[in-house]
């Protein structure tokens, strides 16, 4: 449990020998001499990681020992240990060594993480002949800023870049060199506009980087530079100069509003009326006004979005009217304050807003599913709505082959029972084998097992690259057999037509499950839905907070739950035993549920975030269960609640037998607490 603002990250002790138990023979390294059960190379090992992560400089020679030691046993980690001893000295590497290193290590996960390392390097070094014969190599092709490094070397060689140019600086939400140097060349060679460079500027004021707005303004000179400075630090003074006709300053105006909206939204909305921008400003500011409105549940966050739209649609024109480049982040808190609107048009304004994301955005389920609803709200009686009705059961449809939160609630709305999908072919054993041989795979398990985690991660999800169905089922599987739930689970919902729910869904810990559920009075599968979200049934997971087990209680939930419970505490150690982990953790999900009225959906919103947060959340009106949920402001809790109410009914489906019902589980509505209800339980902590 988290009981902290989220976000959180969790790190991972070492898991057993089971995961080189999976590996081929030979693969598998003689585990006697040391108490952690790893030989002096796979100490080598973890020590070569820690050298390179030396604060200040990486401790070269050790790293060279390492690299030497290794490649004389064709230890089967040799390339994590080159990659670290090379990149810790790429600023003086040569093309050939770079090379060379490829050659060695071709198609693995370290040669592509070191061509992201050296095509950074390149651009570092201005190097655009290398650094265009080397990307077109890039597999991973994620990092925005070698992407600007490369765009900038084609624009420098006299190719068309501007619309791929715009979108990687657009999307930059941290200052770097490369795309930084990439739209100060194309506004030189005026293939940006003001209008680009305002769209940026609003943009990165949305992510709360101010800082990236003054660099994208100062593109216009020392002068704007100057006043963006104030308008981004001193909003408030900014806005009582008086108003300019001057299309800068009104842009500098809006920009200022929308840092006033960050931490007052009501008082940014009683600016805008009187600022004099121009509509499209407006509507712009309107909009943004109502996402940080609907995060703070204020009720006019729905009138706010409906502002927007009305001036968008009524005083804007042309292209701008379509495509007004409001962003996808932005337009889902309007379609989230229109979820806790009573008013009449909120269902026209929730279709609008959803039309004007972009089109991958409207393929995301939530928006589906509430397209869905709002045009069966909408639809005409009779045969003049048939085909709005027709597109509403398509979208519903759409959803319904995947036991994911939207997916059974497009079941319910269907008024049809929600099915598990069915259970592929078995892995046949050849499959088995091909997963167990893959190199990267057996790299990434050797790696989990010396509690390099993270890099195991990235080896591993690396490796999951182009594979289909059968490959990550079988990938799935092998995670599976070492007892690596999380990378089971994690690759399992990779796929997309061969869904194997035992794998999406395993049951690890059942009994111990069972028995703490029973015992403190929970329905078993929905402890398995939260643990599964929780930790993926990975007991040694620890979180940057403190939170430990299988359940992840703080040590300070810990001790008050254990004194709630009678429970002897003169152990704190055995926070970490999973019976002691589940025992204290059942408690308090049972503690937290009957303060919150059984409502399992709030209750596990508690669980992430806190009780106070959902007690506050279900203020200011009756909601509708599912819309409750989609409005609740954390990102990372609102994700959770649905996983884990969507595990649980699959759990329940899969142990018991019964049909899927998400519904039962929500309720159908969620509002203030009832006045007979019992008083809040303010001790919870």
């Amino acid at each position: 449990m988290t009981c902290l603002p989220p976000l959180r990250r969790a790190a991972l002790i070492p898991l057993t020998l089971l995961a080189l138990a999976a590996l081929p023979a030979g693969m598998a390294r003689a585990n006697t001499g040391t108490a952690a059960g790893t030989d002096a190379l796979d100490t080598t090992v973890v020590e070569a990681r820690d050298a390179v992560r030396k604060a200040g400089k990486a401790d070269r020679s050790k790293l060279a020992a390492a690299r030497a030691a290794m490649a004389a046993a064709r230890h089967p980690l040799l390339p994590w240990v080159e990659y670290w001893d090379l990149s810790s000295r790429l600023v003086e590497a040569s093309v050939d060594e770079v090379e060379g290193f490829y050659a060695r290590w071709p198609g693995s996960y370290v040669e592509d993480r070191l061509r992201n390392d050296w095509l950074l390097e390149l651009g570092r070094r201005r190097d655009f002949g290398n650094l265009a014969r080397d990307y077109p190599r890039f597999r991973m092709n994620d990092d925005r800023e070698v992407t600007c490094w490369w765009l900038l070397s084609e624009h420098l060689a006299g190719r068309d870049v501007r619309e791929a140019a715009r979108a990687a600086w657009l999307a930059q939400r941290e200052a770097d060199d490369g795309c930084n140097m990439l739209a100060t060349a194309m506004v030189d060679g005026k293939k940006f506009s003001d209008d680009d460079i305002w769209l940026k500027a609003r943009l990165s004021v949305e992510l709360q980087r101010p800082g990236a707005a003054k660099q994208a303004i100062g593109l216009m000179g020392n002068v704007m530079a100057k006043e963006a400075v104030e308008a981004l630090d001193n909003p408030a003074r900014f806005l009582k100069r008086s108003a300019s006709p001057r299309r800068g300053q009104q842009e500098l105006r809006l920009l200022a509003l929308m840092r006033v909206a960050a931490n007052d939204p009501e008082a940014a909305a009683q600016s805008l009326g009187d600022e004099g921008l121009s509509a499209s400003q407006a509507a712009w500011g309107w909009l943004y006004t109502a996402r940080q409105a609907a995060f703070k549940l204020l009720p006019e966050a729905a009138d706010h979005a409906q502002r927007a739209v009305n001036l968008l649609d009524r005083q804007v024109r042309g292209e701008a009217r379509h495509h007004p480049g409001w962003s996808d982040e932005t337009l889902g808190w309007g379609v989230r304050a229109t979820l806790r609107s009573r008013q009449d048009g909120r269902w026209p304004l929730m279709l609008r807003l959803i039309e004007l994301m972009s089109p991958a955005a409207q393929k995301d389920p939530a928006w589906v599913y509430w397209r869905a609803q709002a045009l069966a709200a909408t639809a005409r009686a009779g045969a003049e709505g048939d085909a709005q009705r027709a597109e509403s059961q398509r979208l519903l449809d759409s959803l319904g082959n995947d036991p994911h939160f939207y997916g059974q609630l497009a079941a319910d709305a269907l008024g049809r029972p929600a099915t598990l999908p069915p259970r592929p072919a078995p892995i046949t054993p050849a499959e088995r084998e091909a997963a167990r041989n893959h190199p990267g795979l057996q790299r990434a398990l050797m790696l989990v097992n010396l509690g390099l985690r993270d890099e195991a991660r990235r080896e591993w999800n690396f490796t999951l690259r182009g594979m289909d169905d059968r490959a990550l089922n079988a990938a799935a599987r092998l995670a599976c057999d070492v007892s690596d739930w999380q990378l089971c689970i994690n690759t399992a919902e990779r796929t997309r037509s061969e869904v194997d729910v035992a794998l999406r869904y395993p049951t690890p810990w059942a009994e111990q499950i069972r028995a703490a559920a029973s015992a403190a009075g929970l329905d078993a599968p929905y402890v398995f839905g939260l643990i599964r979200q929780e930790t993926r049934f990975m007991p040694q997971l620890k979180s940057h907070v403190g939170a430990s087990g299988l359940m992840q209680v703080m040590p300070a939930t810990a001790r008050w739950t254990a004194k709630k419970i009678g429970m002897d505490w003169s152990r704190p150690e055995l926070i970490t035993d999973p019976v002691t982990n589940l025992k204290l953790g059942t408690s308090y999900l049972k503690l937290v549920l009957d303060d919150l009225g059984g409502s399992q959906s709030m209750a596990a919103a508690a669980y992430n975030a806190g009780p106070g947060r959902p007690r506050k959340w279900r203020e200011g009106g009756t909601l509708d269960a599912a819309a409750w949920t989609e409005s609740i402001p954390f990102n990372e809790t609102r994700d959770y609640v649905k996983r884990v109410t969507s595990a649980a009914a699959v759990y329940d489906s899969l142990l018991n037998g019964k049909p899927l019902a998400l519904r039962s589980r929500l309720g159908q509505t969620i509002g203030p607490r009832e006045t007979s209800a019992p008083a809040t339980n303010n001790d919870l902590p």
